[in-house]
């Protein structure tokens, strides 16, 4: 697992102040140990940074960069953000 991230952010680096989110695993059983079936999953909205830009600068050139840094778990908006798929793994 360690070795496939590693190879990703070496080919996939954000520009600016984007961020690079990798989804969590879709739960299939509720904390009471029900199995869900697979129709009635959704999609998690929640997942965890893979690699973050370095900023964006304002009009007198500072820097700002992100607060937030790889491995930091996150919350998604439902629709926002560009899917990327990269070979058979979507971010």
């Amino acid at each position: 697992m360690f070795a496939r991230t590693t190879a990703l952010r070496r080919t996939l680096a954000p520009l600016g102040d984007r961020i690079l989110i990798r989804r969590a695993e879709k739960e299939v059983k509720t904390a009471s140990g029900i199995l869900l079936p697979s129709d009635n999953v959704k999609d998690a909205n929640e997942g965890v940074v893979v690699s973050v830009g370095p900023g964006i600068r304002d009009v007198n050139g500072v820097l700002h960069a992100p607060d937030i840094k790889s491995g930091d778990s996150v919350l998604l908006p439902k629709y926002g953000g560009t899917e990327v798929e990269i070979g058979e793994e979507k971010l």
